[in-house]
């Protein structure tokens, strides 16, 4: 981990200079609410509106709170410049295009993914609260980063919430059987409340993401399987092979012999997102974005919130007393490891990923905003 100071200077043609100085240490952690207000900072001064700025930078922080190091503040940088070229609405409100009682359709004028998806979330579980689940799809809304650092809104509350996302314009992951990729990793997430920690699921139809390729390939390793299909059809674990010349693309879950089902998996969240909202891969490209599912279910409104989490209960029980393969770590559920790093980054701080604060230190310079120390 580093530690990065700034030290302003002039450089060519008058512009700002940014010297880093940076620090090795063992393990360099900062408060998740000095985090938080670095990055609603830095949304804000590049002119989005306060609130959004906030919800951007709190989901961002979660992320990487659970220790989705690749959307965290990993994605800050890219949604600045996404920012600064005007291809993220700064301010305003989604369209309702199609509303009844338990279900909504939105156009969200490519606003922030973060904020229109807690507005989402809020609106699903106003509709729950009355008719049991509410769901609101959402078209042209930019990306929306990691799916798991939506879902204990939900959970906090005795909630069930289910994240969909897909990006119209991204094509990373092959069918089972083909060379072109059609589809993004397509995840899916899914918050379910237990007596204790929630269950947290937040997968993706592909065997891995492009930013974990891509974050592996930048510290010069191989990925922990053959993850990938090079250009001539072979399994690999080289992250190299998804960005050289003729490119690679990721593999649905499932790999060369059952990707079949990650396959599948893709296909029905292109219908639960770009179906749904009338707008996806069908349609001119309109830049990097996302279509969006949000689903809130109340166990109320079905067999009760006690008798979920007894039968939710059960399965943790289940899973943590099944033995272990030979040599292998007590089985974990879901999220558990998540609500650890959850636990303990938010009373000694924030590990971040080493790369992060540089690649904002410039960000940081350029909107006269204190990197924190």
């Amino acid at each position: 981990m580093a530690a990065i100071a700034i030290n302003p200077g002039r450089g060519v043609r008058g512009r700002q200079a940014v010297t880093l100085e940076i620090t090795t240490m063992a393990e360099a952690r900062l408060p998740a609410e000095t985090l938080v207000a670095f990055a609603t900072a830095l949304v804000e001064r590049s002119g989005v509106r306060a609130d959004m700025a906030r919800d951007v930078a709190d989901v961002l922080v979660t992320g990487d709170l659970l220790g989705h190091t690749t959307h965290g503040l990993a994605l800050l940088g890219p949604y600045l410049a996404e920012i600064e070229k005007g291809a993220m609405t700064r301010d305003g409100e989604p369209e309702v295009v199609n509303a009844r009682a338990a279900a909504q359709t939105w156009d969200g004028k490519r606003l922030p993914g973060p904020w229109l998806t807690l507005r989402a979330l809020d609106a699903a579980a106003t509709m729950a609260a009355t008719h049991g689940t509410g769901t609101v799809v959402i078209r042209r809304a930019h990306h929306i980063a990691c799916l798991a650092a939506y879902l204990l809104r939900a959970t906090e509350r005795g909630l069930v919430a289910i994240v969909q996302s897909s990006d119209p314009i991204v094509a990373a992951v092959v069918p089972h059987g083909g060379l072109t990729p059609i589809v993004t990793p397509n995840p899916i997430a899914a918050g379910l409340p237990t007596s204790g920690d929630p269950i947290l699921i937040d997968i993706s139809s592909s065997i891995t993401s492009m930013g974990f390729a891509k974050q592996e390939m930048n510290a010069g390793r191989r990925l922990p399987g053959a993850w990938l299909i090079d250009h001539d059809g072979n399994a690999t674990d080289d992250p190299g092979a998804l960005f050289a010349e003729p490119k690679g693309a990721l593999l649905p879950l499932g790999g060369l012999d059952a990707g079949y089902k990650g396959f599948g998996l893709a296909l029905l969240i292109e219908a639960m997102t770009a179906g749904l909202s009338g707008f996806g891969r069908a349609d001119p490209p309109e830049g990097w974005g996302g279509t969006v599912f949000v689903q809130v279910l109340d166990p109320e409104a079905f067999g009760g919130l006690s008798a979920f989490r007894r039968q939710m209960d059960h399965m943790v029980r289940a899973a943590h007393e099944s033995k272990p393969r030979t040599g292998g770590a007590r089985v974990r559920v879901p999220g558990e490891a998540g609500m650890a790093r959850l636990r303990d980054q938010r009373e000694r701080g924030v590990a971040l990923y080493p790369t992060i604060m540089p690649a904002l230190a410039p960000w940081a310079a350029k909107l006269s905003v204190a990197l924190p120390t």
